[in-house]
This record gives structure tokens, sequence and C-alpha cells, in this order.
């Protein structure tokens, strides 16, 4: 027995402490298990009953680096502060700790409570100087080993990927070729094209979440890398599915190694394992262009980088214009300001669906706005713009919307057609198990026809679900489908102002012919936005657009008012105007179609009244010179909504009449008269028809908010 172990260590217990690194090394290296396990003997052999010998294997398989994950190192640091240890069998004293925090605070806790720590070979009291020295330096030098071996692993590892010859998991749509060293294709047909219809998709929609929309709608699965069994699997498309295949370089025919960094750190005051880092492309540690068959060219990788870019909305800046939306703004990531240059965000205040273009000065402050502008106005005129520009040779371009809607069903129906064989092959195989098993055999065979009918069914449930979204998707053309594709080719403007037709849609038919467009104000001799269209050409188109405040952003355009009081004079019903409005297409707000509602409200804005045969309507002017509000309205020229007006602010008294039944009449003797004009002029309550300016525009009425105190009208009369 060594000079070193008292009889007051006899007396307490003596830990065994086995570690291995990792469940490999656990079941490649048995060797140095069993040693470590054969240190119980020499704590026998030392003193110890076999009672008061312990095992504490429960780290093994895990690694030294820290104490936070490895409970059995916990325990045993307890029960030394506890005073229930006498000695500490290890086989060095790297299988303690490869870390020297930890190492150090268990040496502490071992010199304080008078624990032995007991090696293969040797036997260390933490209390004697020259010993706890020693172990100090083992301790340090085992900390260093480690960083030691991962420097020499790294380093292979790094050469070997330098050479483009380190394997690892491969994509979805790709395998490892040991014997060349490098990727190949999937030799599976299906996941060859569901991988290329992703970045086919992804040409025409320009976001990820377009193209996953595009396969839940059409029904198609997404191939997917299981990472811990390497195993493909088909799965529901989801966005981020979608951009971790378009963010990866392997599919561009680049061998990429290091493109993430793993870190530990500190979560809550505690030694975590941090998430996995993305490290920028400079930061790579190999890159090597064409080592392998590529789905995409590396161009079109850089392209489909710099799109995903742009469409990211969590940037505090608005300098890229981002992925076409379902807003109302139709020139949404389009719009440049005039006076400043800043690309303008497009908003929505409130819960309205109306849109804004604004251009703030400084984003890191929301308040900082340069100027806001209306979008409707703008839109409309840009809009109208782009459909006179835009007249494609009719025959062509038809035929080639057909063929593209033919592919693309075809390419539907093949992923299908794959997806079934796939399921039918799966339902003939286990039909094979099952026929090849002993129908004695009750045991087996049950499970075996267990299985044959789920293929079976799956293979049914499939069948149904492909042909409803064949019925739902028109996968498949009918010669009426065909005509109307080559109609609706011919009339863009059709195409543009139909009900199927999205924004996001229309967004993308801008941006094909449309580089940016500049706003600018312009406040003289009327409120104007001069609105510049920077075709793709290079040309320029300039026009104005009159801008209101947000009192006139409803107003009726005038053509709509126009037809309506044209209608009614022949003595059309609103139902009939309501079809003649959307049949010439005339606009209303937000894009909808014209209702009973919307024309009603137009017809008593502007005094568009049906007389009822049998309503009778007061005289304009009674034989004693009282007039009604109509002959009051007809003598100052004002609305007949003004007058009442008029009457309720006090500044225009009847003299006779009020209440049901009972109309009103008024005395228009010199002082009303100067008083009313005096109103009229200063447009207390509107006007009947809006004054025209010296270039022909209108000006709005003033707010409510900005007019005069009655009281302070009415005194001032001259």
């Amino acid at each position: 027995m060594s000079e070193k172990i008292l009889g007051t260590h006899l007396e307490r217990r003596a830990i065994v402490y086995p570690r291995q690194s990792t469940l490999k090394q656990l079941h490649e290296h048995r060797e140095s298990t069993t040693r470590q396990y054969g240190l119980r003997d020499r704590a026998v052999q030392l003193g110890w009953p076999a009672a008061r010998v312990e095992v504490i294997d429960e780290d093994l398989g895990q690694s030294g680096a820290s104490a936070e994950w490895r409970r059995g190192f916990q325990r045993l640091a307890e029960d030394v502060a506890h005073g229930r240890v006498g000695a500490i069998f290890a086989l060095d004293v790297s299988r303690l700790a490869r870390s020297s925090a930890d190492w150090h605070r268990l040496l502490e806790l071992c010199g304080l409570a008078d624990v032995v720590i007991a090696e293969e070979q040797a036997v260390y009291n933490p209390r004697d100087y020259n010993d706890r020295l020693l172990l100090g330096l083992k301790g340090t030098m085992s900390e260093a080993e480690q960083y030691w071996m991962r420097l020499r692993l790294e380093g292979g590892r790094l050469s070997k990927a330098r050479r483009g010859e380190m394997p690892f998991c491969p994509p979805a749509g790709y395998e490892w070729d040991k014997a060349l060293s490098r990727f190949r294709l999937d030799p599976d047909e299906r996941v060859q094209r569901a991988v290329r219809l992703v970045f086919e998709r992804f040409r025409l929609d320009g976001s990820a979440y377009g193209v996953a929309r595009y396969f839940a709608q059409a029904g198609l699965l997404m191939p997917a890398r299981d990472l811990p069994s390497r195993a493909l699997r088909w799965a529901p498309a989801r966005p981020t599915l979608v951009q971790s295949i378009l963010h990866n370089p392997i599919y561009a025919g680049a061998y990429v190694f290091g493109r993430n960094e793993e870190r530990m750190g500190l979560v809550d005051g505690r030694l975590r394992q941090r998430r996995r880092r993305k490290l920028p492309r400079e930061s790579w540690k190999s890159v090597l262009l064409d080592q392998h068959p590529a789905y995409i060219s590396w161009e079109e990788f850089m392209a489909n980088e710099k799109r995903l870019d742009e469409n990211r909305t969590n940037r505090p800046s608005a300098d890229v214009r981002g992925a076409p939306r379902e807003g109302r703004g139709l020139l949404q990531g389009l719009v440049l300001c005039g006076r400043c240059g800043r690309r303008m965000s497009t908003r929505y205040p409130g819960c309205s669906d109306r849109a804004q273009y604004q251009c703030r000065a400084n984003f890191t402050m929301p308040k900082a706005t340069c100027w806001t502008v209306a979008a409707q106005g703008i839109d409309r005129a840009v809009e109208e713009l782009f459909l006179a520009a835009v007249q494609p040779p009719e025959v062509e371009l038809a035929l080639a919307v057909a063929r593209e809607a033919e592919r693309q069903g075809e390419e539907i129906n093949r992923q299908w057609k794959l997806r079934l064989d796939r399921i039918r092959y799966e339902a003939q195989l286990a039909e094979r198990r099952y026929k090849a098993i002993d129908p004695d055999n009750r045991v087996v065979a049950r499970t075996l026809e267990r299985e044959w009918e789920e293929k079976l069914r799956e293979l049914e449930d499939a069948a149904q679900e492909q042909h409803e979204v064949r019925r739902r998707e028109k996968v498949e053309l009918t010669d009426a489908d065909r005509e109307r594709i080559l109609r609706l080719a011919r009339d863009l403007p059709a195409v543009w102002k139909a009900e199927t037709t999205t924004q996001a849609e229309r967004k993308n038919l801008l941006r094909m012919l449309i580089r940016e467009v500049t706003l600018s104000p312009v406040e003289v001799p009327r409120k104007m936005t001069r609105v510049q269209v920077w075709w793709q050409t290079g040309a320029v188109s300039e026009l104005s657009v009159p801008r209101h405040d947000q009192h006139r952003g409803r107003v009726t355009a005038d053509e709509v008012v126009a037809a309506v009081e044209e209608l009614v004079a022949t003595g059309q019903g609103d139902e009939a105007i309501v079809a003649e409005l959307n049949r010439r297409r005339l606009p209303r707000e937000l894009r909808r179609p014209w209702d009973i509602p919307a024309v009603q409200r137009i017809r008593y804005n502007h005094g568009l009244y049906r007389p009822s045969p049998r309503a009778r309507r007061a005289p304009d002017r009674r034989p004693d010179g009282l007039y009604s509000i109509h002959g009051v309205s007809q003598e100052l020229g004002v609305l007949r909504g003004t007058v009442k007006y008029w009457v309720a602010m006090g500044l225009l008294v009847p003299a006779v009449g009020g209440g049901t039944g009972h109309p009103w009449y008024f005395r228009l003797d010199d002082e009303t008269r100067q008083r009313l004009s005096i109103a009229k002029a200063k447009r207390f309550g509107g006007d009947t028809t809006l004054q025209a300016g010296p270039g022909g525009e209108t000006t709005p009425p003033p707010r409510v908010a900005d007019l005069p105190d009655s009281r302070a009208l009415v005194a001032d009369k001259g």
C-alpha cells in the first residue's frame, strides 16, 4: 500500500471514473475501457474493501472538454465536496477533465477534503505541494493535447477538402461516389426532376414562397436528406426547404467545404453549444468549381443568391427591390424618390388596403419622412402607359403561351407518374414478400399482409389525389382551354384586369419591362406628381399625375361620373348601370367590380336623383318669395348638401317649416345673400361644381378641421 494512503482515506469510498470521448471510441477501443475498469482491482490492492469501491461510468461516450454535460463528473465532485470520497482512480488526468478550469476546481476540492488521486502507476496527494504542482502541469498538458489532436485532425480534413475529396452528407439530388471521390447525380429520375423543377419555378416566381406555393397547389412533394441517417425522404414543400436548395452551391457543380462553423458559448450563464453559424462566402474553407455535374450554372447560382438577398424584409434599409408581393401597391420595390434618390417603401396605413409610397430620409427613425404620396393615381397612370407600350406579336406570343402551359402541365404529370411508379413498385415488392412466406407461418404472414394492404391503400390515395389536382389545376388542357389561352394571349389588357391575375403576377409583368419609377412632388402651379418611368431598354417616359390629399383619395373618376349621368338621363336602372360600368371596365378603387351601393353613392353625391311618381317636390319659390332648399341651391349655385350644411351651422335660418312632411322655406334678403356669398367664397361647406383654375384644373374643398368658426364667418361680412 502507498504511504500516501492513510486510514482516513480507507474509511471513505474509492471512486473509479472511466471515460471515453465518443461512442465510436467506446466501440472500437475496447482495451482502453477494459484497463479503466481494471482500476477497481487496483483500489482493492491498495486497501479498500470491494464493497467500498464504486464505479461511476455515466460519462462513457462523453467528451471531457467541459463538465457541463457530464453528469457523472458532477456527481463525483459533489461527493468529494461532502467528504464521502477518499480516493479517485482514473487511467490518467485526461480521463477526468480536458479543461483546466474543471480540473483545477476538482483539484482544489480534493485538497480541501483530503482526497488522493490514483493513476495506473502512481498515487498523488493534492495537499502535497509537489504532487499538486505535478497534477496541475498534467492537467494543462491534457488540455493542450486536446487542442493539438483537434488541430491535426482538422488539418487532415482541410487538406482533403482542398482537393475536393472530403466526403460529407450529400444534398437531395446527389450521391457521393467513393470510387471517384466526388458527387454524382442521384440515379432516381423523380429526385432529379423535382430538383430541376425547383430552379425552374424560381426563375418564374422569383421567391422561395412562390416555389413552395406552386408545389403545394400541384400536390407535389420535395426530396430532402435526413442528416442523422443520410436517408432520402419526401416531404411537403416548405419555404425553408426551398431556400436550402437555392442557397446550396453544390447544385451549381461546385465542391464547397466549410460553409458553417460551430462555437461554444454561454447561454443563461451556462456553457452551451451554439447553433451552427453560416460563414460569408469569402470565409469558406474550400471552393472548387466544376467538380461534378450541375443542375444550374455558377452564374445563375450567384444571381439567385442576389435575388434571395433582395427578397429579405428584415433589413434596415430600402435599397433593394424585394420580391413582388400581393399588396395593392403596383410599383412596390420600383419607386425611387425624386428628391433624395432613395428607394421609397410601400405602406398601408391602418387597416386600409389603400397603398402609399413613402420616402423616409433615415430608416432608423420611422418618423423622419421625406414625403408620402397616394399610390392609386400613380399606379393607374403607369398601368395605362405599360399596357399602351406592350404590343407583342400576337401569333408568336399566343403559341408560346400555349406551349408553356402544356409544358408545365406535362411536368406536373411526369412528377405524379414517377411518384405513382415508386408506390406501385413498393406495393409489388410487398406482394412478393407476402407470397414468398410460408402461409402456415401466420405470425409473419399477418405482418406482411398488413404491409401489402397499406401500400395498396397508399397507391389508391395517391391516384385519387392526382385526379383531384388535375381537375383543380387544369393540368391537362382541352381544346377549349387552348382556344381560350390563344384568345387571351392576343388581349393583354384582358389578362391584366382578370380577377384570376394576382397582384404579384402583375408586378412581375411590370418588372419585365420597367426598371425603375421616379416620383417627384410638384407644388406649383398646382399639386402634381412628376412620374418618370425608366424602361429596361434605357428609354424614359415622363408624365404628371394630380396629387390629392388624404380626403380626396377616394374621389370618383370624372369619366365614371359622366357615364353615370349619361345612363341616368336615359332612364337606366341601377342594375343596368352596374352592368354597363363593369362592361366598360371603368376604374374603381381597390380594383373591385362595380355594385349597386357604389352606383347609388355616386348618384346621391352628385344629385342624380330619380323622381318618384308618388313623390311631390316642393316648389323652388313660393308666391310669398320664400325659397325651398332646391330654390336656394339653384339661386346661389351650390349643392343641396351645402345648403343643409349651412342650416346645421346656423348660417341659414328657416323662416317656415321643419319636421316630417313640412319642408323648409328660407327668406333670402340682402343680408342673408351677403352672408351666404361670403360662405360660398370661403368654400364653407363646399361647392356644387369645383372651381376651375387657370390651367383648367379643379381644386378640392377644404378639410373640416381647417374651416373657420361659423360665428366668426357671420361676423366677417366685409
